[in-house]
């Protein structure tokens, strides 16, 4: 295992790099992950991971085909853009999903919050959607706090970032109508609504979907709260919409 000793290090200025810079990330095909137990899933769910820079002994079993790297604790703190580096970074190419029948589907238009994207793909994973999709300029889904904040569901739970009109075609291929979650007053109260061959989008908390994937729905739903309330927080109010999902096809 190759040591390291300082900044300039090319390994130490790639992953610095993945961290900061979207373009890079996208132009490597590779993106920076941190945590042996993050480390753990990406191995266990076949990810491909390319290299490993570790600041303690290796606790985690790698192909020989991945790059390892020994460095001390505060040369990964200079590499990674987050704060508490847990004893390893790594880097990882992003999974290729096949596109195949969408089945239970959440549609994110313009979430910017990579915190909350990453909240609301640990959630899709755990109650079992089967897709979800990116549309309309959300943050991107290999942003080191996206990818943290999703605990390793980039491994598991298939994305597919698509334009609104690439969504919209997507879904009625495949036989799924498409209602808005809005503030609106011809929004159906959620908990009335049919769920079944239906997807639904949600947008940012500040200015929710935009008119330009309205049109494209089939119909508007709201989840009922207290009239002082304005608004929920994204990735709650999308995992109150994957619920209702789950339950209404586990009903059938």
């Amino acid at each position: 295992m190759e040591k390291i000793s300082s900044r300039q290090n090319k390994i130490i200025s790639h992953v610095r790099r993945l961290g900061s810079d979207r373009a890079y990330r996208r132009e490597c095909g590779e993106y920076v992950c941190d945590g042996e137990k993050l480390l753990s899933e990406a191995v266990k769910w076949g990810a491909k991971v390319k290299a490993a820079l570790w600041c303690t002994e290796p606790s985690v079993s790698l192909p020989d085909t991945v790059r390892q790297y020994a460095a001390p604790q505060e040369l990964l703190d200079y590499a990674t853009a987050l704060k508490n580096c847990p004893g390893v970074l790594f880097t990882v190419e992003p999974t290729l999903w096949p596109h195949a029948a969408p089945g239970r589907t959440l549609v994110l238009e313009t979430i910017q919050d990579p915190g909350n994207l990453g909240t609301i793909l640990r959630t899709a994973n755990a109650l079992g959607m089967d897709t979800v999709i990116l549309t309309g300029g959300c943050a991107d889904l290999y942003n080191p706090k996206t990818v943290r904040a999703a605990m390793g569901a980039l491994f598991r739970q298939r994305v597919y970032e698509f334009t609104r009109g690439q969504t919209r075609a997507y879904l009625s291929e495949n036989g799924l109508n498409l209602y808005g979650a809005a503030l609106s007053d011809t929004a159906a109260d959620i908990r009335t609504l049919s769920l079944d061959h239906i997807a639904v989008a949600i947008g940012s908390e500040g200015s929710g979907l935009s008119r330009e994937l309205l049109d494209l729905c089939d119909g508007q739903l709201i989840i009922p709260m207290n009239p002082a309330c304005e608004s929920l927080n994204a990735a709650v109010a999308a995992a109150i919409v994957m619920w209702e999902l789950t339950e209404n096809i586990s009903a059938r």
